[in-house]
């Protein structure tokens, strides 16, 4: 009987023991699923309630998002789900681009659609879903980048769609084969909220003759016509804060015009990029005179009436000037245009400058660069001696000279005239004994022009502490090594100067 009771005991106090065991067992589950994220619990209890994160943004997130992609691909999204369907149509940024929708430009028999369908569908789309219960977010970002075949009408009518009251930045570029360019909305010229413009090609400019663009800071006019000589000169008058100014002028573009003289006179100016596609013995001109302006980028030719004045703050420039055998005091006509910006501390100019400076050089006359401390010189260099006589000429200009950089481009040009009045030996620049530091050269090729240019740098630089090579992958790759020896057993007037090697690929 005792025996019994005991054994009646033990299997009473085992069956307590697994009781326990599987009451600590639940309990360590439910901790566990406690402290999941709601995402694994959804999925851990009903994957077909899963949802990815990115779909459980606010819609004007994800429209935030979107707006950084490329129109076809925000469009894509639509398939996702039906959360993703309406989204594309809330972006605030429309790009649309002839060449990212897909439209083989030069193939009409390719089935797909045309580049006027797409855009014209995306349009009806998003007027469709703006309603009076559910208005669409209105559009801040309009592109519309058409290069072939562009029919301005549509052009005209997708831009009448939008809400100017909302719109910040309008960009249009337009290319057409008939002679009948767009003409901007009138309400366009009394927006109170465009911040950037910017139109190239078929586009007529017909401004009204007072209005205000009051916070338009980025202005952008790419050979696009006029509809009078002073159509120019009252757009820059209406824009009080112009910050960047891009103007791309080409005479072919002005043959309506009988008088056409290109005025900037903008206080607040800080940028202005101007491209004169003009030949010197045009009638057109161009007159520049912003006090505030910090960086000055020309290319093109020069005339004797042109004026470049009032421009004591500019601190960088980009200089291209076209060269023209036909005008006789063309090289003094350069000299002028690069005194007016001798406060520059950074520069850049290409070989043909170079060349036209270097025929026209006079030591007496020449400015000084006293504050330029960095110079890039582009183009291509042919002739051996003439690389050195021009870089030299350059380099006596800026007395504090401390980067100089050259670069191989031969689509800027190249050095093909000799001068005979620079054969004279030359005297070491003042840069070369006491600033520059540091030389770089870009696209070297280890022909035997460029070796000489470096030969003589290396050999004349006192200070030098860095020579980079950044050298091409065209034009002999067997020779690297060989001239990469050769280069290190040039005469260095710089016991610091050391030579970094770097490939690149330069055209």
């Amino acid at each position: 009987m005792k025996r019994q009771m005991i054994e009646t005991e033990e299997r009473e106090r085992r069956e307590r023991q697994r009781i326990e065991r599987a009451e600590r067992a639940q309990r360590r589950n439910v901790r566990s699923e406690t402290c999941l994220s709601a995402v694994r619990q959804n999925a851990q209890t009903n994957t077909n309630d899963y949802k990815d994160i990115i779909s459980n943004l606010p819609d004007s997130l994800l429209c935030h998002i979107l707006s950084f992609l490329p129109i076809r691909d925000s469009v894509s999204t639509s398939i996702l789900s039906s959360r993703w369907r309406p989204l594309w149509t809330l972006v605030p940024v429309l790009y649309l681009d002839q060449r990212e929708l897909g439209e083989e430009l030069f193939d009409e028999s390719n089935g797909k659609f045309k580049f006027v369908d797409i855009v014209s569908r995306i349009m009806t789309v998003r007027k469709n879903r703006n309603t009076i219960s559910n208005p669409i977010p209105p559009l801040h970002k309009l592109c519309i980048h058409w290069y072939y075949r562009c029919l301005p009408f549509y052009v005209d009518k997708w831009v009448h769609a939008t809400n100017m009251c909302d719109l910040r930045e309008l960009d249009l570029h337009l290319r057409t084969s008939s002679r009948q360019p767009m003409e901007l909305p009138r309400s366009l010229y009394f927006s109170s909220t465009l911040v950037v413009l910017k139109l190239e090609f078929a586009i007529h400019l017909n401004s009204p003759s007072a209005f205000v663009l009051p916070c338009l800071r980025v202005l952008q006019l790419k050979c696009v016509t006029f509809a009078n000589c002073d159509s120019l000169s009252t757009i820059l008058n209406a824009c009080p804060v112009l910050l960047d100014l891009t103007l791309h002028v080409d005479d072919k573009y002005l043959r309506n015009l009988n008088d056409f003289n290109v005025i900037v006179l903008v206080g607040t100016l800080k940028r202005l990029h101007l491209s004169w596609n003009v030949l010197p013995l045009s009638k057109y001109r161009f007159q520049i005179n912003t006090p505030a302006l910090e960086y000055f980028h020309f290319d093109g030719y020069l005339s004797g009436d042109d004026v470049l004045e009032n421009l004591p703050n500019v601190v960088e420039s980009v200089i291209q000037i076209e060269d023209c055998d036909s005008v006789n005091d063309y090289a003094k006509r350069v000299w002028d245009f690069m005194g007016k910006i001798c406060n520059v501390i950074s520069m850049e100019l290409t070989t043909i400058t170079g060349q036209i400076l270097c025929h026209g050089f006079n030591h007496e006359n020449s400015p000084t660069f006293h504050n330029l401390s960095s110079l890039k010189f582009c183009g291509d260099l042919w002739y051996e001696w003439y690389a050195w006589h021009v870089v030299w000429l350059l380099l006596c200009w800026a007395p504090g000279l401390q980067t100089l950089v050259i670069e191989h481009s031969s689509w800027l040009g190249y050095l093909n005239k000799r001068n005979p009045f620079l054969e004279e030996p030359l005297d070491v620049p003042e840069c070369m004994l006491s600033h520059l530091t540091t030389c770089v050269y870009k696209g070297f090729g280890g022909y035997e022009n460029e070796m000489e240019l470096v030969r003589q740098i290396l050999k004349a630089a006192k200070v030098l502490k860095i020579m980079k090579i950044t050298v091409s992958s065209y034009p002999i790759l067997e020779n690297k090594p060989h001239f990469r020896k050769e280069l290190s057993k040039f005469y260095r007037g710089s016991q610091k100067c050391q030579f970094v090697f770097d490939e690149g690929h330069f055209i």
